[in-house]
């Protein structure tokens, strides 16, 4: 399959433009699962549903990342009901992204994993920093929510979670992992990949000596070429042609 080029797509077709979020959404699932994302039954990208502003769609609970596909994801009211599918609902993915869409009309997806690196560098309970062209995307852009409690099965907790988010594109939870948010679903996935790559790159900087850092003017210029939305779905492009031609069975 020759992969497209990149545009940003329109609808004047609900139907279409719920397909295309469903299709997209069991992408980046699939992503998550060859990038090693998935820890057990932990983890939950959501996208809102383009007609039904309180309802999302969701992973099944229990189904591996390497096997859904766009027909499998559930869909969800903000009172925890599953509208349309067969599967049970995560309770964490309900806690944490009702409330994150409940508090932010402009986010289209969020995205939570238990990455190696990602959760690695929240235990230590510091924000990232600018060390590299790509850790900039999130300079003066992310927020450390800094309070562990356990699995989050509270959706008070969740509200504490989507207020230290704020207008943000990344959470980092600490004693648990990484959160991302964008106004489309390759946003949001590609904050997380790109997110949990600058935490194993600082990992790895702080290892081995006393990085750099990018200095105020220039990681803030930096940001505005990489860590637009525009950037964020234009950087999930390649990754989802690719895994398209290689799992094609994930747009049924």
């Amino acid at each position: 399959m020759r992969p497209a080029p990149f545009h940003v797509p329109e609808f004047d077709d609900v139907e279409e433009h719920r397909q295309h979020l469903k299709q997209r959404l069991a992408a980046a699932f699939r992503l998550f699962g060859r990038f090693g994302f998935d820890e057990g039954v932990a983890g939950h990208i959501t996208a809102r549903d383009p007609e039904h502003a309180d309802r999302f769609w969701v992973n099944p609970f229990g189904m591996n990342f390497k096997q859904i596909r766009a027909s499998d994801l559930i869909c969800v009211d903000h009172e925890g009901t599953v509208v349309e599918g067969d599967w049970p609902l995560n309770a964490a993915a309900f806690a944490i992204h009702s409330q994150v869409h409940r508090a932010r009309p402009d986010v289209m997806a969020a995205a939570h994993a238990h990455s190696v690196h990602g959760k690695t560098f929240s235990s230590l309970g510091i924000e990232l920093d600018p060390l590299t062209q790509d850790s900039c995307a999130f300079y003066e852009d992310h927020a450390l929510f800094d309070d562990f409690t356990g699995v989050v099965l509270d959706v008070e907790e969740g509200a504490r979670i989507a207020r230290a988010l704020g207008d943000r594109k990344l959470a980092i939870l600490r004693n648990h992992g990484l959160l991302t948010v964008g106004a489309s679903v390759d946003a949001a996935a590609w904050w997380f990949i790109t997110a949990e790559r600058t935490c194993q790159s600082q990992l790895a900087a702080m290892s081995a000596g006393k990085p750099v850092r990018i200095d105020h003017e220039h990681a803030r210029r930096t940001r505005s070429q990489v860590g637009s939305e525009l950037a964020g779905q234009f950087s999930f492009h390649p990754m989802y042609s690719w895994i398209v031609a290689e799992e094609p069975d994930l747009l049924d």
